[in-house]
């Protein structure tokens, strides 16, 4: 298909690059138009690459969700072909020189040259394409124009223009060819400054420019096979013991029937709510009052005592005894498991003012209350029960999907490799994307919070921040996908069509658009997850610790 540039075309000085639609290209204001008019190619310099929610199927919510099991998505590493096969029936008048060199990060840089007769040719086409176009005083639409008058006409740097850019949509995917089958899906960028490129043709009717392409990254496992026997520690919190969750559930559910009275002749007790202000800053090595930890600061906080060990150690036992309208200062020091590492070990200075007291007035716990505690139940044995099954299955679900976390961390341990740029960037892309689609379902955001979660700044933002957690995922991801080919896994072809109904029968529950070839590779690759957890799950040596 001929091509011609048509309106004004305004190149950026610069070799910046930006991800638009499906390309990587150089920045541009141009518009390829075919001959019917319709949009080929679009070039933009401000135009970003929109924010698409992770869309889950069903298959993802049960494998991939929350925590652990296997997260695969739309961000695939596997390789699709570099140029379409349409494109590369345009025979050129003669063969491009290419030039392949390793980069960085999975990547590979083409340093193309393009012989002058191909210069000529598309130059030629250029000017058949204006001449079709433009209305030449004196000439009769359609009909040959002299090279002078058409280029005298349209502007001889727009003419450059067009025709530099008609050079690189015809050879680019004839330089592509030798990465094919290996170069990622989305992943080409022309890293050539464009105006350099302009200069250089209009001087020496040739062109020269180099391409960056990423491509399927290659794995190194360390130790070679180590995923075979592994010997894998999984630790497990009390809170999912069957028994204790039972018991904390009916608690919480008979303390729900009870009313809240103000205490007025005491202080602070275990079984109390307290509506309390928390103020803590760190302490230093000689003892002076350091920086505020804004992490562990709240005010009208509503602290349930019998939750109390859920919080600091010592923060409980520090408070007991306080009465509203008092005020509390004590030293905690952070143990080494809490869960923010910065705060690991720190001793902090808390300052806690108890705002209101209540006390719970409880009904007497017999048969009666059994429907209030759970609906359909006649006796409090019959609630006790009910409770225990559904925590013995929560349970074994926690059980499951910690044993899941334990084996993916440890095969990504196991991996080394170069994560490709654009992998790195659609697979963080899919995440903030999860992210904002789950805030939007928490609350409602005006149309200008939401412009402002999804800008580019506020994406770029999340890319560095969550930089190790996003290339830890990938990192299992590929791992999962290598044991996969290796050790030649197969799912059946009726499980995949099952799932891929399911969750295609899900979007339109939601009224959600899908691209079904999307959903699909989605359903396959989890599919693929799935076999290989369970693969190493078979070969490997696990332990339970309760921590």
């Amino acid at each position: 298909m001929e091509l011609c540039v048509i309106s004004s075309i305004n190149p950026v000085h610069s070799s910046s690059t930006r991800r638009l639609g499906s390309r990587r290209l150089f920045q541009s204001d141009s518009l390829f138009l075919s001959r019917d008019g319709c949009s080929l190619l679009r070039f933009h310099g401000r135009l970003k690459k929109p924010i698409k929610p992770l869309e889950l199927s069903c298959a993802a919510k049960k494998i991939g969700s929350g925590g652990g099991g296997v997260r695969r998505s739309a961000a695939s590493t596997k390789a699709a072909p570099a140029v379409e096969p349409s494109v590369k029936e345009d025979k050129l008048p003669a063969e491009l020189q290419v030039k392949e060199t390793q980069a960085p990060n999975s990547s590979v840089k083409l340093s193309v040259e393009v012989p002058a007769v191909v210069c000529e040719d598309c130059y030629q086409r250029v000017l058949t394409e204006f001449m079709k176009m433009a209305k030449v005083p004196g000439f009769r639409p359609g009909k040959r124009v002299p090279e002078n008058i058409i280029v005298g006409f349209v502007g001889r740097p727009y003419v450059l223009r067009a025709t530099v850019e008609s050079i690189l949509k015809r050879t680019l995917p004839h330089a592509m060819e030798s990465v094919t089958g290996k170069a990622l899906k989305d992943s080409i960028q022309i890293v050539s400054s464009f105006p350099e490129m302009e200069k250089a043709y209009s001087q020496l009717r040739t062109l020269s420019y180099e391409v960056v392409v990423d491509v399927v990254p290659e794995l190194k496992w360390n130790p070679e096979n180590g995923y075979k026997d592994m010997k894998v520690v999984v630790e497990l919190g009390d809170e999912i013991d069957a028994k204790k969750a039972c018991e904390r559930q009916l608690r919480q559910k008979y303390k729900s029937l009870g009313a809240l009275k103000i205490v007025t002749d005491r202080g602070l007790q275990v079984g109390d709510l307290a509506v309390i202000d928390i103020s803590a800053t760190t302490i230093d090595e000689d003892g002076s009052t350091g920086e505020a930890i804004p992490d562990a600061e709240s005010k009208g906080f509503h602290f349930d005592t019998e939750e109390g060990n859920r919080l600091l150690p010592g923060f409980l036992d520090s408070i007991l005894g306080i009465r509203a309208g008092e005020s509390k200062s004590f030293s905690l020091v952070f143990p080494e498991s809490w869960k923010q590492e910065s705060l690991r070990g720190q001793r902090a200075q808390f300052t806690v003012d108890c705002k209101e007291l209540f006390y719970r007035d409880l009904p007497t716990l017999d048969d009666s209350l059994a429907d209030k505690l759970l609906p359909g139940c006649t006796t409090l044995k019959e609630v006790e029960e009910t409770l225990t099954k559904r925590c013995q299955e929560m349970e074994e679900e926690a059980k499951e999907q910690a044993t899941d976390n334990a084996i993916l961390e440890q095969i990504r341990k196991m991996v080394e490799v170069e994560i490709p740029q654009s992998l790195f960037e659609e697979q963080g892309r899919q995440f903030y994307g999860a992210r904002l689609l789950e805030i939007q379902g928490n609350m409602k955001l005006t149309e200008d919070q939401l412009a402002s979660l999804s800008s580019q700044k506020s994406v770029n933002e999340f890319l560095e921040t969550q930089r190790e957690s996003i290339t830890n995922i990938i990192k299992q991801n590929l791992a999962v996908g290598d044991i996969f080919k290796r050790e030649n896994l197969e799912f059946s072809t009726d499980e995949l069509v099952k799932e891929v109904e399911n969750s295609v029968t899900e979007f339109k529950k939601h009224k959600q658009e899908y691209d079904e070839e999307r959903v699909k590779d989605q359903v396959q690759e989890i599919l693929e997850g799935a076999k290989v957890l369970e693969w190493l799950k078979e070969r490997a040596e696990i332990q339970y610790i309760t921590r």
